[in-house]
């Protein structure tokens, strides 16, 4: 578990620039992320040659979290997960995951500005939890050699020094208001994750961690409640946010996937269904705008009264308006009455539900929209921790929200949503819908 004190550390780019030194050392390596990202995955993809997915307790299940890891090490030589924000944060927290995994934790801490302090702070990580196994740290952005020897003779007894990573430009990804910038916008990503991988090679990060067993049963394989349903699934730098699991699971229901690009394409491909994912509209407004095929097209996609599931920046897509931070107003979807615009600051952030009869899909919110329309809400999501919920709007075929949802949480519900059934919703402010 390649994890850190807290976020802004450095561990996403550890953990990628780790799985490109051990790939280019002939090794197979698969990487996972702790917890909702769709960012982070498409860079250790990258890096690792390989597929990446989700585990996380709650949202994916503890069962999945052991299955999919025992699938891994199956071929893998070496298994990376990298952590969320600061290992102790969070429920279930990237600590939780490792202890329930039964793997150590590998924090990764910003030395930049830090002597004997350093020991202090790996001493405290990993002496907080009895249940935790840390033995190895990483100092990241070190100032000289010097500085490297001063962190590891400052460490306590029973913790060592994995490496010491000097500042370099080779460690660094430009990011954005969502986190990491997408690596299809990223020129010679592959030859910057060499450089990283030799900047650790340097650091003496090549060692493997110790073997560890997973032990798991086989999931049962999904009921085919999609056969023969035809989804076509905006996908392109507008709408990325895709996790593999969803799309995997859509196909074991027998549904079959077209994809499609709202930014260049003039007409949907033929579909029972639509999926228009979260991503960066934001960031395309003119050109979303400009598509006026493509609006077309949707707008007689949902008034045919087609299953439409909208999240996140699906949603934003969907509506009227949209304005964004240059404060320049686009014409969009014309789907949802109302504007919507985008904020400074994070408007939802936390992992949610959405409770049905059919089941209780779970996923997250992260985004900086805010909406204004005149359509009342059919349902609302549940925060896990804390107070708080997002919109969940219903119209026609349409199913559309500010929420990400896991599809493998709760497959009878998304086969619903897809087949245009109607879902009995529960609110817990507001009794069933």
């Amino acid at each position: 578990m390649i994890t850190a004190p807290a976020s802004g550390q450095g561990k996403s780019m550890v953990t990628a620039a780790l799985a490109r030194l051990h790939r280019n050392a002939g090794r197979e390596v698969r990487v996972f992320k702790h917890g909702p990202d769709y960012l982070d995955p498409m860079v250790l993809e990258v890096a690792s040659g390989n597929p990446v997915y989700q585990l996380h307790p709650w949202m994916t299940g503890e069962d999945e979290c052991r299955w999919r890891l025992a699938e891994a090490a199956k071929t893998a030589d070496l298994v990376l997960i990298e952590g969320a924000m600061g290992l102790f944060d969070g429920d279930p927290s990237s600590a939780d995951l490792a202890k329930l995994m039964g793997i150590p934790a590998l924090p990764v801490i910003d030395a930049g500005g830090m002597a004997q302090t350093f020991g202090a702070v790996a001493l405290g990580l990993a002496n907080f939890d009895p249940g935790l196994a840390v033995y190895q740290v990483v100092a990241n952005k070190i100032g000289s050699p010097r500085h490297g020897d001063m962190l590891r003779d400052g460490l306590p007894e029973g913790i060592s020094l994995l490496g010491a990573i000097p500042r370099d430009e080779a460690m660094s990804i430009p990011d954005r208001h969502l986190g990491l910038v997408q690596p299809a916008e990223l020129e010679n990503l592959d030859r910057q994750l060499d450089k990283a991988a030799e900047v650790l090679k340097a650091a003496g990060l090549e060692e493997l961690p110790k073997a560890v067993t997973v032990r798991t049963t086989e999931p049962a394989r999904p009921e085919a409640l999609l056969a023969g349903v035809r989804i076509a699934i905006a996908r392109d730098a507008a709408f990325s946010f895709i996790y593999r699991a969803n799309m995997e699971l859509l196909r074991a229901m027998g549904a079959e996937l077209h994809y499609f690009s709202p930014l260049e394409d003039a007409e949907i491909p033929s579909a029972d269904a639509l999926w228009i994912p979260g991503g960066y509209p934001d960031l395309h407004g003119g050109i979303l705008a400009g598509n006026e095929s493509m609006r077309t097209a949707i707008k007689a996609f949902y008034n045919s009264g087609k299953p439409i599931l909208a999240e996140c920046g699906g949603l934003i897509a969907c509506m009227e308006e949209f304005t964004d931070k240059d404060g320049i107003t686009h014409p969009l979807f014309g789907i949802v009455p109302g504007q919507a615009t985008i904020a400074r600051r994070l408007q939802g952030i936390g992992m949610h539900s959405l409770a049905t009869t059919q089941g209780e899909l779970r996923g997250h919110t992260f985004h900086r929209f805010t909406l204004g329309t005149h359509w009342e809400a059919v349902a609302h999501t549940k925060k896990q921790a804390g107070t708080g919920s997002e919109l969940v709007f219903g119209d026609k075929g349409l199913v559309a929200s500010l929420f990400y949802s896991y599809f493998p949480s709760a497959p009878s519900v998304v086969a619903a949503i897809f087949k245009g059934q109607p879902l009995t919703f529960h609110n817990d402010d507001e009794g069933t819908s």
